[in-house]
């Protein structure tokens, strides 16, 4: 349960999934090798996102893959997650860290050094850093441009915790984002949307396979 190995990171979302169910998704992805995963069902109530979860956990419990809540503390201690990912709107670091205690992971989005820095001053065990590219999945407008892979740099260089660079990542361009300094990359669409789920994870992780070992300015990670 270490954020510092993640390199691929599935960040779960149904709307994506068409006719598959988050759990098929989750299954598939693990079989392709991902790290961890999240369970984000933005637009759902909190008892489907509760049930989803509880059937995720069960899946991610039996790879040992690390199960992730985004934003709701009480779903994640209520299914046994391994932590929680906050935004800058939601629970402080220090707040989930209280309700869930020091063993858990919690995770924090930022887009600046500032609120990079902030986080892990808190206490965050990992960032999620963002959006890197533009994205319609993560509550930016498709047009906008995304932070690119130098804030990521930028913000490596600035804590010592690990780095997930998220927001319109797919195998063509997460590269740059771990050369940068991150230490993996979250996708919701990259995977939830492809034709097979367990190829689509596949073809990430070997696309940031490559430049783990040497990050922004040869820095090693």
């Amino acid at each position: 349960m270490n954020p510092s190995n993640w390199r691929t990171y599935l960040v779960t979302q149904a709307s994506l999934s068409g006719d598959r169910s988050t759990p098929d998704i989750v299954r598939a992805a693990i079989d392709g090798g991902v790290d961890a995963v999240q369970l984000r069902e933005k637009g759902t109530s909190a008892r489907s996102r509760y049930e989803t979860g509880l059937e995720v956990r069960e899946v991610t419990a039996a790879a040992d893959v690390d199960l992730i809540v985004n934003d709701r503390v009480d779903i994640a201690r209520a299914i046994d997650a391994d932590g929680v990912h906050v935004g800058q709107s939601d629970l402080s670091v220090a707040v989930a860290r209280d309700l869930l205690g020091t063993d858990a992971i919690v995770g924090c989005s930022t887009s600046t050094v500032a609120e990079a820095r902030e986080a892990a001053a808190a206490g965050a065990d990992y960032l999620g850093v963002g959006a890197v590219y533009g994205t319609s999945s993560k509550d930016v407008d498709a047009d906008t441009d995304g932070i690119g892979p130098q804030r990521i740099a930028d913000i490596a260089d600035a804590v010592s915790i690990p780095v997930v660079g998220i927001g319109g990542i797919t195998p063509a361009n997460a590269a740059p984002v771990v050369e940068a300094g991150a230490t993996g990359v979250a996708v919701i669409s990259a995977i939830t949307t492809a034709p097979d789920p367990q190829a689509a994870t596949e073809t990430l992780a070997a696309a940031v396979e490559t430049p783990k070992e040497v990050g922004h300015g040869g820095r090693s990670k």
